[in-house]
């Protein structure tokens, strides 16, 4: 069956279902935890930046080990590597609900973030491997909704079960067992085949992944990624909770309302790129992107009442909504598809230094001028990465 846009109708797709499963799994790791902190401070008896610790154990791992399992992905098969990333996910995961020390829990998180680093990429290379053209970006448009869904509701959910004690929302990574086993069984995809010498393999890989990587569009699609998840785990994520509660005494609940309506509207848009591609070119959806996010964290810098603020965040949703699964789009159009895995894997290692930059970015011009500066030098930002997409994403 097609939609209106004359393009099969992905979301049907058992393939899609199986990898959706992925992506839920792939953002559990951080979100289903953080509101059991404060109880697990209690419980160890640890401070509250040693918690944090937890986080840092997770994502350390996937530094180093997210291209290292791209280029096996590609060599050995999606599968081979998918598979026991979630079961080995989905058990050190586990098995953090039942121990009693601390160094322990530290430990257990540091296998967890093993198996994590093949998740977030693995599941786009997959897509990519299986659709393309609109339907490619329909199905990461598709998938990308659920990732936000998902950011909105984990945190919800981890906080109703920490109620009941701080070592449930740990067990909820037991779930990327049945999906390990339903990637293998179930999943119908493509698979590279290649026969080379490892020593061989490893050679052409990366003199193919460099050819790319010398690309200015490629270089200016990366360089998006990057500004994207800055902003995204910047300005939105670390600090709209701070300028929210420094400048109108917002409590808890609306902060985590407001954040959710992000989210949300993230996953609405999403769930339409596919239509969207058939309208406008994926270059324009991501120049529009960058002046959205400019005007949104302007207005966010200036905006006088609680309630106002709601509509630069609800544009910094609509945002996100085009630009990151166009982002994905774009990459696993560039990518080779002998080098999908290894190709795929620089950007996951880009959207961790997102991850990471962000809230330093904010912090460091807070520090030496004002949170209000600190979001006008981001609205900075998404302009300057407007005109480098005007200039080299063709």
């Amino acid at each position: 069956m097609k939609d209106e846009g004359g393009i099969r109708k992905v979301y049907k797709d058992h393939n899609l279902h199986v990898l959706f499963g992925v992506t839920l799994m792939a953002v559990l790791g951080v979100t289903s935890i953080t509101p059991a902190f404060p109880e697990i401070v209690e419980t160890f008896g640890i401070t509250s930046g040693q918690v944090g610790l937890l986080i840092t154990f997770f994502t350390v791992p996937g530094v180093v080990l997210t291209p290292v399992l791209g280029i096996l992905s590609d060599r050995y098969g999606r599968k081979a590597i998918l598979t026991p990333a979630l079961i080995g996910f989905g058990i050190a995961g586990g098995l953090c609900a039942f121990v009693g020390d601390f160094q322990l829990l530290l430990l257990l998180r540091f296998v967890q973030g093993m198996g994590a680093a093949a998740l977030g990429t693995l599941n786009v290379t997959v897509i990519g491997d299986i659709y393309a053209g609109r339907e490619l970006s329909a199905a990461l448009g598709y998938n990308s909704s659920i990732l936000s869904i998902a950011t909105a509701a984990y945190p919800g959910l981890g906080g109703l079960l920490a109620t009941f004690g701080w070592f449930y929302p740990f067990l909820l990574p037991f779930l990327a067992v049945p999906i390990g086993f339903l990637v293998l069984y179930s999943l119908n995809n493509p698979e590279p085949e290649n026969d080379q010498r490892l020593k061989d393999f490893l050679k052409d890989e990366l003199d193919n992944i460099w050819g790319r990587l010398k690309s200015f569009r490629v270089l200016g699609v990366l360089c998006a990624s990057l500004v994207s998840f800055v902003i995204l785990f910047g300005p939105q994520l670390a600090y709209l909770p701070i300028l929210m509660n420094e400048r109108f005494g917002a409590p808890s609940y609306v902060i985590g309302g407001t954040l959710s309506a992000a989210s949300l509207t993230t996953a609405l848009i999403s769930s339409q790129l596919g239509r969207l591609t058939g309208y406008f070119a994926e270059r324009s959806l991501l120049r529009t992107a960058f002046v959205l996010y400019a005007i949104a964290l302007v207005a966010a810098s200036l905006v006088p009442g609680l309630w106002l603020l709601l509509i630069p965040v609800v544009v910094l949703g609509f945002a996100n909504g085009i630009n990151i699964p166009t982002i994905f789009s774009l990459l696993n159009e560039y990518a080779p598809s002998e080098n999908r895995g290894a190709f795929l894997s620089i950007n996951g290692m880009i959207l961790r230094l997102g991850q990471t930059v962000g809230p330093l970015f904010m912090s460091g011009i807070a520090a030496s001028l004002s949170l209000t500066g600190a979001y006008l030098a981001s609205a900075a930002l998404a302009a300057a990465m407007f005109f480098v997409a005007l200039a080299f994403v063709r």
